[in-house]
């Protein structure tokens, strides 16, 4: 993360309410997938934050996104009740899908095909 100190604690708190607002999901928005706040990551003047999701359990996680996306007004809202007497503006939420996880899945498929011959003593 990085960005000043007060962006730091503007997407730290955000990270944290918007984790919230999708375990307790009252709405059905996700459709029982888990949904973690991988990174959250504010610009300069505090109006937007760009908020990167891990789906694990997902089976479509475009469609997921989508459904996200589709009810971000009603997210930003849940947002702005929960941190609207501590900030002046609820920034405009941009969500994408994290995507450190099926990297470092990747890798680890890699590195497990990988035809190491043994060393040869001489």
């Amino acid at each position: 993360m990085s960005g000043t100190t007060r962006q730091q604690k503007y997407a730290k708190l955000i990270q944290k309410e918007l984790s919230d607002i999708f375990q307790r999901d009252k709405r059905g928005i996700l459709d029982n997938a888990f949904i973690s706040i991988a990174d959250v990551r504010i610009n300069p003047d505090l109006s937007v934050a760009k908020i990167y999701i891990s789906m694990l359990l997902a089976k479509d996680k475009e469609k997921v996104l989508e459904k996200i996306n589709k009810h971000k007004s009603e997210i930003r809202k849940a947002l702005g009740d929960k941190i609207g007497k501590q900030v002046r503006i609820v920034p405009e939420l941009i969500f994408f899908k994290d995507e450190v996880e099926e990297n470092a899945t990747r890798m680890d498929d890699l590195i497990k095909n990988l035809h190491i011959p043994p060393e040869q003593k001489s």
